[in-house]
């Protein structure tokens, strides 16, 4: 709950919860969230650390370790996420009529806002990030829900179609967001 009011800048996740086990509490921000996430664990066997970077950790440490490795790994996944300076503007994207503000998480369609969810605005901004650009389901999955591309296809349906109710659109009368069959979707200026 912190993590989705917050919107913190990093995780760490010790995977010895008391409630919950700490790789189900990686999967469930994975699903709201793509704050950058290191483990931190006493859990060093190499089938453990694949599952959890596969899964959608950004890196992992092993206990013991000193602030001065937590400190250097914490900056290092902060560069690579491109959160290390707060002075740097996010990006603003705009398509025709359509206009989101990542750092605002705001979103724009001829001027009137757009009331999306958290995954709706996400998919949307990769969308806009990549204009006129095929983006497969695969890469959806992998990019915007920190999934493997395994069966999630009616994942990426529903919120497209959500998507295109929010913008007056339909998947028979696009305008902003156009399938291209058997390979994926993308977001176009409409003409």
């Amino acid at each position: 709950r912190r993590v989705a009011a917050e919107t913190p800048d990093l995780v760490v996740l010790d995977l010895g919860l008391p409630d919950l086990d700490g790789s189900d509490a990686l999967r469930m921000l994975r699903g709201i969230t793509d704050v950058p996430i290191i483990i931190a664990t006493a859990r060093d066997d190499e089938q453990s650390v694949v599952r959890l970077l596969r899964a959608g950790a950004d890196d992992y440490v092993v206990k013991p370790f000193t602030g001065a490795h937590l400190d250097a790994r914490i900056t290092t996944v902060l560069r690579r996420a491109g959160r290390a300076s707060r002075t740097v503007r996010p990006a603003v994207h705009e398509v025709g009529g359509l206009r989101m503000d990542v750092g605002e998480r705001s979103a724009h369609l001829d001027g009137e806002p757009l009331a999306l969810t958290r995954k709706e605005f996400d998919l949307l901004a990769y969308l806009a990030a990549r204009p006129g650009r095929v983006v497969s389901r695969r890469e959806l999955l992998e990019e915007v829900w920190r999934q493997p591309s395994v069966g999630e296809d009616q994942t990426i349906d529903v919120h497209l179609y959500w998507l295109r109710r929010k913008m007056g659109e339909s998947a028979a009368k696009p305008r902003y967001l156009r399938t291209v069959r058997g390979v994926g979707f993308r977001l176009v200026a409409p003409d």
